[in-house]
């Protein structure tokens, strides 16, 4: 069976080297100049190498990264709206020469991969803060890293010589090359990705669910890379999501891996970014609901929708598919939204954020209409044992 979306430029980068090669880059790799990656870096490196970012095979060059920033595009036309960049500081710059290769490092001196390095060029932060993020305030997380990084850029092609060490979700680390696969063998040739990095309540579940009447299957992949610090661990919300799986989805309709990239926290960028990697990963829609990738109050309510305007929908390639504000009904008697439902706000079931951790740290259990019970439990749990530890 063929595939049913090919990868965003046409082919699914492969920069995980082997063999003769990896062989050959393992004996040089100790002389090599070296760099300290962070967690962020790192999950960059790992996402490049399998394919996520295609047709990215490294971190960006001066061309592409002015693009992305005013054209929402890749130097060649291609949409592309997150700069993929390495950034080190200025001293460390000075002892680095384009044209010669880079040793990658974890936090512990674990060389990764090798940056094959093209083009030194200074950082933009100021345009790419505007440009990605909308804002220029240092309190947006996103933007906060950045000002925070270094003023040079990298731009290389990278080869991947050996992967992080990952000690979480080994069962649900898939490549694209093998959700491409999996998609394949179970004959899905309509695939709707959904992305997540909060945990999963009613809304979720029932825009997962319309989506899955219109489509073969859908693929959940929750974010797992880093976060903000106030976000809920990503073990819990896996757990979240298993406990759902289990009672709640049809299983040979389903399918979920983790996604190992840094969340950005850019809004509308981001669904596009998204949307993308998905496509790479051999979904052919992608969900995108409301404030989709979006903290505070930088970003419109759909502006994340409004986004996709600008490009065709040859030229994305990946088909989205929006969602309103969702909700329980109790005259309804039904999950519903702003576009089906008739009633009034005090007829709707609907709790921020805040207010559901509040709940759970008084150990109050959300409304059915709002989480399922055994999710409740999970993120009841969660929050007593943060309690605990904060007290002890």
């Amino acid at each position: 069976m063929k595939e049913t979306i090919t990868p965003h430029g046409g082919n699914l980068i492969n920069r995980e080297i082997a063999g003769d090669e990896k062989a050959h880059l393992d004996q040089r790799v100790k002389g090599l100049k070296k760099i300290r990656l962070d967690s962020r870096q790192i999950s960059d490196v790992e996402m490049i190498a399998v394919g996520a970012f295609s047709p990215l095979e490294g971190f960006i060059r001066k061309e592409d990264y002015h693009s992305i920033l005013h054209n929402m595009r890749l130097k060649n036309g291609l949409p592309w709206t997150i700069p993929i960049i390495l950034a080190v500081i200025k001293d460390e710059a000075k002892g680095l020469k384009e044209g010669e290769d880079i040793a990658l490092q974890d936090g512990e001196g674990e060389i990764l991969a090798v940056l094959h390095l093209e083009e030194k060029y200074l950082a933009e932060k100021d345009q790419e803060a505007l440009q990605v993020y909308g804002t220029q305030d240092a309190k947006h997380p996103g933007v906060a890293y950045l000002y925070q990084s270094g003023e040079v850029l990298l731009g290389g092609r990278i080869s991947l010589l050996r992967r992080s060490k990952h000690t979480q979700f080994e069962k649900y680390r898939f490549d694209p090359k093998d959700t491409r696969r999996i998609f394949r063998e179970r004959g899905w040739k309509r695939i709707a990705g959904f992305q997540t990095r909060n945990p999963v309540h009613r809304a979720h579940e029932y825009i997962q669910k319309c989506a899955l009447e219109t489509v073969d299957g859908l693929l959940l992949h929750p974010l797992v890379g880093e976060t903000k610090a106030d976000d809920i661990p990503a073990e819990v919300r896996m757990q979240c999501y298993e406990v759902l799986l289990e009672n709640y989805y049809p299983k040979d309709r389903v399918f979920m891996a983790v996604l190992p990239a840094a969340m950005r926290y850019a809004g509308p960028k981001e669904a596009i970014f998204h949307a993308i990697v998905r496509k790479n990963y051999g979904c052919t829609h992608f969900i995108v609901g409301r404030d989709h990738a979006g903290v505070g109050d930088y970003y419109g309510s759909f502006d994340a929708h409004y986004i996709f305007d600008e490009f065709s929908p040859d030229e994305l390639g990946i088909t989205p598919l929006f969602f309103d504000f969702t909700f329980y009904c109790r005259r309804c008697g039904q999950m519903t939204s702003n576009k089906t439902c008739p009633h009034l706000s005090q007829d709707h079931v609907s709790l921020s954020g805040t207010k559901v951790r509040e709940m759970l740290r008084r150990g109050e259990v959300p409304p059915p209409e709002f989480t399922r019970p055994e999710i409740a439990a999970v993120l009841i749990e969660w929050a007593r044992a943060q309690k605990e530890e904060y007290h002890s």
